[in-house]
């Protein structure tokens, strides 16, 4: 297996290991294949292992990451006080801000998006767990124990090193004082002693005087500061320190603590230690507008550990020693070099940038370190943020609860949830100062209706153009349908020849524009159309916009050269583990933001699998929420039912009508209440079914090509998304012969095999089926045939639903939906209803909508006996193509 491991987070919090392609060396591949091993056994298990591999940042970015944790993990385990002495009752503690510091610098890998402190806290309780139980029952030590993974692995040992400041009046700034853990309490708890009381402690004992000193002569050996001290006899005192001393120390407790020996320091060192560095600050003043090219204020200064100084105060630390200095009462390192280099790039700098401004483009670039002319050279610490103004106005775009509500009109038909108010509220906020904004909710959240509420709110600002929105072609009656419902008197047409009544032409006149307050295209239109290029566009919108993740394709140039004053990007996939796509998202968002494809290539590649800068940079302009977060689900529906709708192909559309003219025929022949009719009526109807459903059903060829069928193409785009975030799908046709069909193609879809289930299927086999597609092993979709699968069967493991074609009885549908809508379902269920654009499939169901009494009738009737009662005019007007009226 030459392949590279990827470590799949789950919506639930699992982890699950899966192949990708890619070349490894030898020794990564030994890593991953035991990682697989032990995953076969636990999660737990792997991850333990994990923590004592060296991987050294080779390996896969999701498995880096979960290193970082396991790592931190056994390394807090093996400076557990005392852990011999309490084996499975240690409970190891996790170090301050390290979750924090973990989520900054994660990397874009599938499933990171559900990454939240309180999940690294159960895997860490999880690893604990998993120590606990397996050292019990355990004869040997605890280092022994730990040997099985991993050589030299040293514990705590009884010895510790303290350094503290001292008061300001004393001889020495620092003090040194070695302890030895003497006993241990009932709590577990150790009782620390001076190490001179070893002396009489072991009087009698010195085999185990020299025992106890063994890792202190082992860190002699590679310490010059220690091993002078040992020889001196001075260990058994309290030492006073001058800064070189202490400076050589502290950055020795990485060793000392490597072999055994725990350090207790002043907490200013663990935390960011920064000497001199050059701040520049953008965006103090508050303007009235902002724009990518707005002109902001800036200010440079020279900072120490995050305080403003002087260039005199500077060269005071410059005369210091190289080690430690004391300013404004803090302890800073002090690099003599660097330090230089700093105070000569203050001076480069100050006669670069002269009195000239900077655009917030230009500020944003060397705020994520993307200009090579601001940026500092090697050697030299250069911080750039925005100023107090602009960073309150990241703070809103960061935390939508901040921004005032942004009031619906009384024509807007929709009651939006509150998530879906903040919402509006962010896209308004960042329309208003021109930015870019990717809305990437998750499915099933509304991202269509927020999007609706914002141009609603747009058509009161007459100053403004018209918008453009760009959907895959299979989309455009979904948000059509969604405009008059909940817009209706927001003006639309459409740029695409299937737009009937709402079609503008190939070639719309200025007029056009005018009137309407967004036209809907496709991509495919955009790559090609002079009038959307032509145009300059108030908002130019992408639903389903993973569409341009590929930036060298003729479909994303043409996109992005689309004028507007601002950008809009919608996709409930939003880019995890490829950093091109989410350059080429940017690109068409805010160009520039991250740089060139090179600069941000370097970008990467300078900051070593540190993420921070990049998600510090991106977070502002994305609005990300899950199902699975319990603010959102806890106003959400358990059930989330959507109408997905589809257009007819070419060769659907030709199927259709002849069918329909056949039809019209045979009624003009046949009596009006004879069987015959009756059985006339049904087998038309059957056989627009199947052609909705696929031509090939119909024809009898076993084709099947994806592109002769709107509903195929349309399963594509959810599958894409059901993928992405490693979901799970269930499928309901009532035709036993689709099933084999879907099959094939879902396994196209995935790239791996799902169930099918219908009436012919085995009993024993069910029962086996269901059990795999509950299982943690990923089988991404299930096939049922409404008959066989309506009932009887858990399927909690899916959170999609599918009815590919419609039963047109609710009970019997909401009974197939049940399946993964069940106790022991933990998300939200988001059921897809296919309806096929301009046919009897759309009619029947606003039939079924607006006629309750109707309905009603209906939900005992499942052989659609109603129909055959229709006269000749009002079956030939239900089975005619068109609109619904």
């Amino acid at each position: 297996m030459n392949d590279e491991l990827e470590l799949i987070l789950l919506t639930n919090g699992h982890i699950v290991p899966e192949w990708v392609k890619g070349k490894v060396s030898k020794n990564k591949k030994e890593v991953q294949d035991k990682l697989v091993e032990y995953f076969n056994e636990s999660p737990q298990k792997a991850l333990f292992y994990l923590g004592f591999a060296e991987v050294k940042g080779a390996m896969s970015a999701s498995v880096n990451f979960w290193h970082s944790l396991s790592h931190c993990f056994v390394n807090q385990l093996r400076l557990t006080e005392n852990l011999e002495e309490l084996r499975e009752k240690a409970l190891v503690d996790v170090p301050d801000g390290f979750f924090q510091s973990l989520l900054e610098e994660a990397p874009f890998f599938q499933g990171a998006e559900y990454l939240s402190s309180n999940l690294l806290l159960e895997w860490w309780d999880l690893l604990n767990k998993f120590y606990q139980k397996s050292i019990k029952p355990d004869k040997g030590t605890v280092a022994e124990f730990l040997g099985k993974y991993a050589n030299d692995v040293h514990l705590a040992d009884r010895i510790y090193f303290h350094l503290v400041e001292n008061r300001k009046d004393s001889i020495s700034p620092f003090a040194f004082l070695a302890t030895y853990s003497a006993a241990v309490t009932k709590e577990g708890r150790s009782q620390h002693r001076p190490l001179r009381a070893a002396l009489n402690d072991f009087a009698d004992q010195p085999e185990k005087l020299v025992e106890l000193l063994s890792t202190v002569y082992k860190v002699a050996e590679h310490s010059p500061l220690i091993h002078n001290i040992v020889d001196s006899g001075e260990l058994f005192h309290p030492l006073g320190f001058e800064s070189e001393e202490a400076f050589e120390f502290l950055n020795q407790v990485p060793e000392f603590e490597e072999n055994g020996i725990l350090c207790r320091i002043p907490n200013w060192w663990k935390g960011a230690r920064k000497g001199v560095s050059i701040a520049v600050s953008f965006g103090e003043k508050k303007r009235s507008l902002v724009g990518l090219e707005s002109l902001l204020d800036f200010n440079m200064s020279l900072t120490v550990a995050g305080q403003t100084i002087t260039l005199k105060e500077a060269q005071a630390i410059l005369d210091e020693s190289q080690g430690l200095a004391l300013i404004k009462g803090r302890w800073v390192t002090v690099d003599r070099e660097k330090l230089s280099a700093t105070l000569d790039q203050w001076e480069l700098l100050q006669e670069m940038v002269g009195d000239d401004g900077f655009t917030l483009s230009e500020a944003m670039r060397v705020i994520g370190g993307l200009d090579s002319d601001i940026s500092a050279p090697d050697g030299v610490e250069f911080e750039a943020d925005f100023g107090s103004w602009m960073k309150s106005v990241f703070e809103k775009m960061r935390d939508p609860e901040m921004i005032k509500d942004v009031k619906t009109t009384k024509d807007f038909k929709a009651e939006l949830r509150p998530y879906q108010q903040k919402g509006l509220n962010w896209l308004a906020l960042l329309g208003s100062i021109n930015f870019g904004a990717c809305l990437a909710d998750d499915m099933g959240l509304g991202k269509t209706i927020q999007v609706i509420a914002l141009i609603n709110s747009l058509r009161r600002k007459k100053a403004y153009s018209c918008s453009l929105l760009i959907v895959p072609a299979s989309l455009i009656h979904n948000w059509a349908s969604e405009l008059t419902k909940f817009g209706p008197n927001i003006k639309f047409a459409i740029g695409h020849p299937s737009g009937g009544e709402h079609y503008i032409g190939k070639k719309p006149n200025a007029e056009v524009f005018a009137e309407n307050d967004i036209i809907i295209t496709t991509y495919g239109l955009a790559k090609k159309t002079d009038w959307i290029h032509d145009n300059q566009w108030n908002y130019v919108i992408l639903d389903e916009a993973q569409a341009i993740k590929n930036a060298g394709t003729l479909q994303t140039k043409a996109v992005k050269r689309i004028q507007a004053r601002n950008r809009l990007a919608l996709t409930g996939t939003p880019i995890e583990n490829n950093l091109g796509d989410l350059w080429s998202l940017f690109d068409f968002l805010n160009p520039g933001l991250l740089g060139s494809k090179n600069e941000f290539k370097k970008l990467i590649k300078d900051n070593d699998g540190d993420y921070s800068r990049i998600r510090k940079i991106i977070s502002p302009y994305i609005l990300r929420r899950l199902k699975t977060d319990k603010s959102i689900i806890s106003d959400l529906p358990d059930k989330i039912e959507v109408d997905s709708y589809s257009q007819l192909t070419k060769k659907q559309a030709v199927l259709y009508q002849e069918q329909v003219q056949t039809l019209a025929k045979s009624l003009e022949e046949a009596d009006e209440t004879g069987i015959e009719r009756k059985g006339l009526v049904l087998s038309t109807l059957m056989k627009f079914k199947q052609i909705c459903n696929h031509p090939s059903q119909f024809l009898g060829d076993g084709e099947f090509n994806q592109k002769h069928s709107g509903k195929f193409e349309r399963l594509k785009e959810i599958c894409e998304t059901v993928h992405a975030k490693r979901e799970r799908i269930l499928i309901f046709t009532q035709f036993k012969e689709m099933t084999d069909a879907l099959n094939e193609f879902m396994e196209q879809q995935f790239g791996r095999s799902g169930f099918v289930l219908h009436g012919g299927t085995p009993i024993k086999h069910r029962k086996e089926m269901v059990e795999k597609f509950q299982s943690d092993d990923y089988h991404p979709f299930f096939i049922l045939s409404l008959k066989a699968g309506g009932t009887g069967l858990n399927l909690t493991a899916a959170n999609h639903v599918v009815h590919f074609d419609r039963w047109w009885n609710p009970a019997v549908e909401n009974q197939a939906t049940d399946r993964a809508f069940r106790i022991g379902q933990k998300k939200s269920v988001v059921v897809h209803k296919f309806i096929t654009e301009g046919t009897f499939e759309e009619k029947i169901d606003e039939m079924l909508k607006e006629k309750s009494a109707l309905s009603d009738n209906l939900l005992a009737d499942t052989k659609s006996s109603w129909i055959t009662e229709m006269n000749n005019d009002e079956l030939i007007s239900m089975f005619s193509m068109g609109g619904t009226k």
